[in-house]
């Protein structure tokens, strides 16, 4: 199966870049393998960076689109601050945080 920047091996190849200069270079790991950056504050606050949209929202699970799969955070009484394109602050008590893998 291809994708849009040539296949497979273009995507696998960009990766392997990455994480190379990642290593090498000392550069952010969170910006070059476009991996989520999570900030929270005791079980109330959750701040969400480098994510690619919001999926799913109730007052008790907010799930958000990441590269590789999906980030999911239960709580209670969740409610979204902020809602950027690629930032976002969840506000309630959080019980937990998990990553999804990609279907």
């Amino acid at each position: 199966m291809l994708d849009r920047r040539g296949g497979i091996k273009v995507k696998k190849w960009q990766q392997h870049v990455n994480t190379w200069l990642t290593n090498h270079l000392k550069l952010p790991s969170d910006v070059l393998l476009e991996l989520p950056r999570i900030t929270t504050i005791g079980h109330f606050h959750a701040y969400v960076e480098n994510h690619r949209g919001l999926m799913l929202f109730s007052d008790q699970e907010v799930r958000l689109k990441l590269v590789n799969g999906s980030l999911v955070i239960k709580g209670n009484d969740l409610v979204i601050k902020t809602l950027l394109p690629e930032e976002i602050l969840i506000e309630g008590k959080i019980s937990g945080i998990d990553f999804a893998p990609q279907s």
